[in-house]
């Protein structure tokens, strides 16, 4: 059976894996990152995309490779994504499948900031900082804009992939080498509390990714060192409604041998 795996994630990957070693899945794994498609190819996809899809090449994709079921494991907060692929599984009339990683319980405390919108992250942080403080940008480099558009430059210091992409677009964001830390993978609340101290951070901007983003470390270590945190609620895909969700890597391949 053809299925399509809309990857990039580290869910995506153990799904891919899952499905390879069942020996009955040819998986056409895409991607909107280079990042994203060296990990499918490692999780053994037979074969990746990398590059942004709309409806329409979502919908060529899967009339062209004979897919029979698209598995949509994007990120959270990749909405669009998610829109994209459930119209054109609805076009093409095979089955849509998301995987949606669990959410988190998230405590309740005076400093954690909950916000639905980077927009309204980036006014949270002014709020809070003023003109001095220090913000440590754990989202993502792709949200890292809404920052810096709002924030002086040299008070902003992200993580991000150690790609040179994303390199690159903190630097045509205005951001100093030195506050650029490049790193790759899921820190432990010490790691991240050592990050805090080190560079004298006020506030950290971070994302409801779940428990593979890392999202609860990041909190604890912010709780810990006595600073704010900011954020941003996984945004709510009205389309999902009455779709086949599931939150277990394993169940949904279970699912799909059955």
């Amino acid at each position: 059976m053809n299925i399509m795996v809309m990857a990039g994630t580290k869910d995506a990957a153990n799904i891919i894996k899952k499905l390879k070693s069942a020996g009955k899945f040819k998986v056409l794994a895409t991607t909107t990152t280079k990042y994203g498609a060296e990990i499918a190819k490692t999780a053994g996809a037979d074969e990746v995309l990398s590059g942004r899809l709309d409806e329409k090449d979502l919908t060529d994709l899967i009339k062209t490779g004979e897919i029979k079921v698209l598995v949509d494991a994007t990120h959270p907060f990749a909405a669009a994504a998610t829109k994209n692929a459930i119209n054109a599984s609805e076009a093409t009339g095979i089955k849509y499948i998301r995987f949606e990683r669990p959410e988190e319980n998230l405590i309740e405390d005076n400093l954690i900031h909950n916000v639905f919108s980077f927009e309204e992250a980036a006014l949270k942080v002014l709020e809070i900082t003023g003109k001095n403080g220090r913000i440590l940008h754990l989202a993502g480099v792709s949200t890292l804009n809404h920052i810096t558009e709002m924030v002086e430059n040299n008070r902003i210091f992200a993580r991000v992939l150690p790609s040179a992409d994303s390199i690159q677009k903190c630097l045509d964001l205005g951001l100093k080498q030195e506050n650029i830390i490049a790193m790759q993978g899921t820190f432990s609340e010490n790691f991240n509390k050592a990050l805090i101290e080190e560079y004298n951070i006020s506030v950290i901007v971070t994302k409801e990714s779940g428990e593979t983003g890392g999202t609860v470390s990041k909190i604890n270590a912010a709780l810990n060192s006595g600073i704010d945190t900011v954020i941003v609620i996984r945004p709510e895909v009205t389309e999902l409604k009455n779709k086949t969700i599931f939150t277990s890597v394993n169940d949904l391949c279970s699912f799909l041998n059955k």
